[in-house]
């Protein structure tokens, strides 16, 4: 397994991606988008911006098998969906073509706070 690189060190909210050693890159870069694609489409109901962009996201991995191995947070661990969420992240995520799997942990080290957010997330929520 190579080392994690940062897939946006100028947005705090972007999770390391560890790339997988036996995939082209051309294909690991596909399913990098992808997959933040994916990961997108997963929002808290009670927040109007997506987990991504929110940083729940903390770290991405995929494997050479093409499991997808995601560590991530939420924004306080009493939240309300945090027994679904998980599942909706699993779900969306395997749902990439080419996608073998997808495993999702979650972590409350380091706490979400929101210096994670991005810009977007900012302007979503009002929150400058």
């Amino acid at each position: 397994m190579s080392e994690l690189k940062t897939y946006d060190e100028t947005q705090p909210n972007h999770p390391a991606v560890a790339p997988s050693g036996a995939l082209p890159p051309e294909e690991l870069d596909r399913l990098t988008d992808e997959v933040i694609h994916a990961l997108k489409s997963v929002y808290d109901p009670e927040i109007p911006a997506d987990i991504y962009e929110l940083g729940l996201i903390y770290r991405v991995e995929i494997t050479d098998e093409r499991l997808v191995k995601i560590d991530m947070t939420l924004t306080a661990p009493g939240c309300p969906v945090a027994g679904e969420m998980p599942g909706w992240v699993q779900d969306a995520v395997a749902a990439v073509p080419g996608v073998s799997g997808c495993e999702v942990t979650m972590t409350f080290d380091p706490p979400w706070d929101q210096s994670r957010m991005s810009d977007l997330a900012r302007a979503a929520l009002d929150m400058w």
